[in-house]
């Protein structure tokens, strides 16, 4: 399944004038990457995958819609899963954009 585009275009104008901002394909999707580390991604397997604090991780899944990301049957703590249903609006989509880029500026850059 290919990545939703205009999920992945609202995604984009959340970052807009995020510094230090750029945009791979990864996991089947388009990341948005800040200091070279994943903040958020518009996820080929569809919704959205973002990038937290590992703290945080179990908490996040407790209070709201998550779901732990699973890569290559490893549960990963720290990353996360959001169906596209629950980033419908932009509060919804804005509030994981901007837990990930949080996390991500947080992380020494990458080169």
């Amino acid at each position: 399944m290919a990545y939703d585009e205009d999920l992945a275009d609202r995604i984009r104008d959340l970052v807009e004038g995020e510094p230090r901002l750029t945009e791979k394909k990864m996991f089947g999707g388009l990341a948005f990457l800040v200091g070279g580390n994943m903040a958020i991604a518009a996820s080929g397997d569809g919704g959205i995958l973002v990038r937290v604090d590992p703290d945080q991780s179990d908490k996040l899944v407790d209070t709201t819609k998550a779901e732990v990301a699973v890569m290559r049957d490893r549960p990963m703590a720290g990353w996360l899963r959001v169906a596209t249903e629950h980033v419908r609006t932009e509060q919804q989509l804005a509030k994981w954009m901007n837990l990930g880029a949080t996390y991500a500026r947080a992380l020494p850059p990458k080169r």
